[in-house]
């Protein structure tokens, strides 16, 4: 996050935002860059990826779905602008962190024992930790104890939009991105690297949302796509995982999707429609 906060202040913040006295480096500036940073990049995000997938992407005639609610969509914009401020502030404490270089981030290739070859396998051991930790952590707040309290809003869309990516209450939103946070501080990380990782995990985070459920036959169940987090929406113990379905298919939760069974969300229209 460094090299966003230093081109901000090289660009915007220095000479035009803060006092000329106040030193970029000073700890209480950084925080204050690093939160406004911080929620602009994940409103921009959110607004920016979510439209998107929402018009060109997902299949408005889910909107005709039973269990889709009345003015849903401004619901879940709604819940998610609320929510990005509050879980933003423990994600800036890491990012600040961060920045006051007590991660592993490096900066230059050559700064790795391993090339480019450390960079790649960076992004996939990335991938494969962060599943994990989501999948346990998402796990953990279907518990009866934190259900109700954290994560129950998160499952008010049975028939989710891309906008319902980011509908979290704030404990449940930031404890599930923990594992994106707590990893360069474990693991050696391209600076670069992560930040494109950091923008995939938002990208692919909508995704799940967007009601497609097509993914190519050979993948249907090693990915984990919308059709398999469209019945976890529906079915609430099954299909945990982010990205794959290792974990779901090692805790036991994993579940064929509904949609690739001729009984998902589409052909309940559709057999709507023939009655």
């Amino acid at each position: 996050m460094d090299l966003v906060l230093d081109a901000a202040d090289r660009h915007l913040l220095t000479p035009y935002v803060y006092p000329a006295g106040w030193p970029e480096g000073e700890p209480c500036r950084q925080l204050l860059s690093l939160f406004v940073i911080t929620n602009l990049g994940a409103l921009t995000l959110y607004l920016l990826f979510g439209t998107l997938s929402y018009y060109f992407i997902f299949d408005h005639e889910l909107k005709k779905h039973p269990q889709f609610l009345e003015n849903q969509v401004r619901r879940e914009i709604t819940y998610a602008l609320r929510s990005l401020p509050w879980i933003s502030v423990p994600t800036v404490a890491l990012f600040f962190a961060e920045v006051r270089g007590y991660s592993k981030l490096y900066d230059n290739i050559e700064d790795s024992p391993y090339g480019w070859s450390g960079v790649f396998l960076s992004m996939l051991s990335f991938l494969f930790f962060t599943d994990m930790g989501i999948y346990w952590i998402h796990r953990g707040l279907h518990h009866k104890l934190l259900y109700k309290r954290f994560h129950k809003p998160h499952h008010l869309w049975k028939i989710a939009t891309p906008f319902a990516s980011h509908a979290f209450h704030p404990v449940d939103g930031f404890m599930q991105s923990l594992p994106y946070h707590v990893y360069p501080f474990l693991f050696p990380l391209h600076k670069v690297t992560y930040l494109g990782l950091y923008i995939f995990v938002n990208v692919w985070t909508i995704s799940i949302h967007d009601g497609d459920y097509r993914v190519p036959r050979l993948l249907r169940h090693i990915i984990n796509g919308s059709a398999h987090h469209t019945d976890h929406h529906l079915y609430f113990d099954y299909n945990y995982g982010q990205y794959f379905t290792l974990w779901d298919k090692i805790g036991g939760s994993y579940k064929s999707p509904t949609a690739f069974e001729g009984k998902g969300p589409h052909d309940y229209l559709r057999k709507l429609r023939e009655k």
